[in-house]
């Protein structure tokens, strides 16, 4: 944890340099919805990458999945692709445990735990916005180099997100 006086996301740029990615970080405002955090950024949503920690291999087995902003993961595909039945996300409290980060900011980049990557094949060629370890900020990457620093499994690991109008 870092002090008030320092970067707070002093670590994901440590972890970025230590594995040769080239990151920017900014100041990201708060939106309301993906398409409002996407215009904001002057991305589309497909641009903005949610990083999920998900639980089940294993009694503290945890890995991260890299989804583009407009899917949702497919929890079968993921299950098969890990070779497992069962896997969830946990509560916020384990995620805080398993990676060091709060909901909402998690990235693999400086996480307490080094827990395999699985990127979405459709982040693939592109250069990707995603949490970058505190609230109030995200960090640009290309997504080619984040997999390859992270030896992540790409592949189909999502499906279109319903959309839900209330």
């Amino acid at each position: 944890m870092t002090d008030a006086t320092s970067d707070p996301t002093s670590r994901v740029r440590e972890a970025a340099a230590a594995r040769g990615l080239e990151i920017e970080v900014r100041e990201s405002p708060r939106a309301s919805s993906l398409e409002e955090a996407a215009a904001l950024r002057g991305i589309t949503p497909a641009d903005i990458v949610k990083t999920l920690v998900v639980k089940g291999r294993g009694d503290d087995g945890y890995l991260f999945a890299l989804i583009p902003g407009d899917r949702s993961i497919s929890w079968p595909k993921l299950r098969a692709l890990v070779g497992v039945n069962k896997l969830r996300l946990p509560e916020p409290e384990l995620a805080l445990q398993a990676t060091g980060y709060e909901r909402g900011t998690i990235t693999p980049l400086g996480s307490t735990n080094d827990w395999p990557v699985y990127a979405d094949e459709r982040i693939a060629g592109r250069r990707v916005s995603m949490g970058a370890g505190a609230h109030g900020f995200s960090l640009s990457v290309d997504a080619d180099a984040l997999i390859a620093a992270y030896a992540a499994t790409v592949a189909d690991i999502s499906e279109p997100v319903e959309t839900i109008r209330r």
